[in-house]
């Protein structure tokens, strides 16, 4: 009889296997179809033709600079986003009366296309890698703000109130209840945030952006170069891919650790 996690593995691979399989028969329809039906490039070009492209910019160095350039904008902007956006959530999930009061300016701050507000932050920060991190900051910050409220929130009523009976103090009970239980909700809001901020990185790099993904593929359009433009997509999504993978990496890594439903989590009883 196989072991669970054995089976476990044979499923993962065979999933794995058969995505690589859809992908390669979607690339060979495309490769066959374009050549067949005679798609001019400019509409839309040969994968091979994308791939030899890619290939070229890497080997000659061309492309390397603006994956750095976008990789550390999308770094730096998903670190300041996360860590206003959890300690927002923390602030309004712990005082209801400043939830109720600024929540609904924190939603009506995000129902603003980001793309509108972007000549604004160019008169503000200029052009350049500021602009492009503040933006980005702004796309990740709501996704942690309303799952580290959702999360702090959703605490079992029995162990709040088993806190409530040890005399645990407001920070003891924050940092060994709410955040352990709340870690899994919290987590999920970081996976969305990755993705959102490379996301948030190339769209500022359309608007100010002069180095960069985004940048590189508004030079390939004044260009008509749809190759490039695709090669560029290529590059973006398998950024996004290893980006959102390194997040279900540390959300495993975090949740092994810290498990919400530790015993550890309940505070000691001290009597002086």
């Amino acid at each position: 009889m196989s072991a669970p996690g054995t089976l476990r593995t044979g499923t993962t691979l065979r999933a794995r296997a058969g995505s690589v399989l859809l992908l390669l028969l979607l690339v060979g329809g495309w490769e066959g179809y374009c050549r067949l039906a005679g798609v001019p490039a400019l509409v839309v070009p040969l994968p091979s033709a994308v791939l030899a492209t890619l290939w070229d910019g890497l080997a000659s160095g061309f492309l390397l600079p603006h994956i750095a350039r976008t990789v550390a904008e999308m770094a730096l902007g998903l670190g300041l986003g996360c860590a206003v956006g959890f300690l927002a959530g923390v602030l309004l999930a712990e005082a209801e009366g400043l939830r109720r009061l600024l929540h609904p300016y924190v939603i009506a701050s995000q129902v603003v296309p980001k793309l509108a507000l972007g000549p604004l932050f160019i008169i503000w920060f200029g052009f350049g890698m500021t602009s492009t991190v503040v933006i980005t900051a702004l796309v990740c910050f709501f996704p942690l703000l309303e799952n580290t409220m959702t999360g702090l929130r959703q605490v079992d009523p029995q162990k709040r109130e088993l806190f409530r009976m040890l005399r645990a103090t407001r920070l003891q009970t924050l940092l060994r209840l709410k955040i352990p239980a709340g870690l899994p909700v919290i987590l999920a809001g970081v996976r969305v945030s990755v993705v959102l901020a490379l996301v948030g990185a190339v769209v500022g790099e359309f608007i100010g952006g002069r180095t960069g993904l985004g940048a590189s593929i508004i030079a390939a359009q004044g260009m008509m170069d749809s190759t490039m433009m695709f090669a560029l997509f290529v590059v973006i999504t398998a950024l996004g891919m290893l980006a959102y993978q390194a997040a279900v990496l540390l959300e495993r890594r975090l949740l092994r650790r810290h498990p919400s439903n530790q015993s550890t989590n309940q505070p000691t009883n001290r009597q002086g």
